[in-house]
């Protein structure tokens, strides 16, 4: 019997990259409703959907990730990010169905030297990060059987992301100036569509084993924003594309109206202990992003 899926936010990144991977996959049936039909701030409407569709486990991807923006949208940013999943989540909780929520490194405040595993204590430092950690705790409150993926710099072919905008900015100069002073863990979009699905189907198959909680998803291995722009332009430079020079900049440097957190790292270590995941290293994301993007540059927002 297929694994049925009900995913929100299907028209992001990593809704996009969730429908790539299970294209092909006949034990998976999934749907992917677009805000019309599916509005998770709407309580009727989720509670129709999940009546309708009847999915094995539900993916909340639907977000507001606007860092900057949020700063000046905090109503709405919380409005998204932590009443609507909570709504989602007691949803989900009222159905029976298992949530698997997606959260972020911005719930830490970066002070940390090693990387953040799941315990360590959150701090966010954004009305982002703020918004999003009051989400996992909404969900958490709401929905016992949930599994809340913590994730970080996320890129893929699909929408706007640092790797696009890299690519983009080359092709119209020889230098790009790119903080170093911040860390962390690039994530390739379908590397954690491929772990989230892998999850799904544990938690279908064997849901009375599941160690409901929190846990970190993001791609192996660490380094700074310069570091991951020199690599996106070493790829890019196979495929005969546009590539630029990189030069060191600190955050002072680049004022942004929502602070980040200087480190970013994710221990992942939990994930793969309980759930036998594991995504790949960081380079090997970016060397298939900036293929794909070789292949047919995805031009949607």
């Amino acid at each position: 019997m297929a694994l049925r899926l009900l995913t929100t936010g299907g028209g992001g990144q990593l809704g996009r990259s969730i429908a790539s991977v299970v294209a092909d996959r006949k034990t998976v049936e999934a749907v992917f409703p677009d805000r019309a039909e599916l509005d998770i701030s709407d309580s009727a409407a989720i509670a129709a959907a999940i009546d309708r569709y009847a999915p094995d486990a539900v993916i909340n991807c639907a977000a507001y990730t606007a860092v900057d923006n949020a700063e000046d949208n905090e109503a709405e940013a919380f409005a998204i990010n932590a009443a609507a999943a909570g709504s989602l989540a007691a949803a989900c909780a009222h159905a029976a169905v298992p949530l698997i929520h997606i959260s972020t490194d911005y719930v830490f405040d970066g002070a940390k030297t090693a990387p953040y595993s799941e315990s360590d204590p959150t701090c966010p430092v954004s009305v982002y990060g703020r918004s999003k950690l009051e989400g996992e705790r909404r969900v958490a409150a709401a929905a016992p059987r949930h599994v809340i993926l913590r994730t970080a710099w996320v890129h893929s072919e699909y929408g706007a992301n640092f790797v696009k905008t890299m690519l983009r900015l080359a092709a119209d100069r020889d230098t790009v100036s790119v903080v170093a002073d911040q860390y962390g863990s690039p994530t390739y979009a379908p590397h954690l569509a491929a772990a989230i699905v892998a999850l799904a189907h544990r938690i279908s198959d064997d849901p009375g084993t599941v160690p409901w909680g929190v846990f970190h998803a993001a791609g192996r291995g660490e380094t700074n924003w310069a570091g991951l722009a020199r690599e996106i332009f070493a790829r890019a430079r196979e495929h005969s594309m546009p590539a630029a020079a990189v030069t060191d900049i600190m955050t002072g440097d680049y004022p942004t109206k929502a602070a980040r957190p200087a480190n970013s790292r994710l221990d992942c270590g939990a994930l793969e202990a309980a759930f036998g995941v594991r995504l790949p290293h960081w380079k090997d994301g970016v060397r298939e992003c900036v293929r794909a993007l070789a292949g047919g540059p995805d031009e949607q927002p």
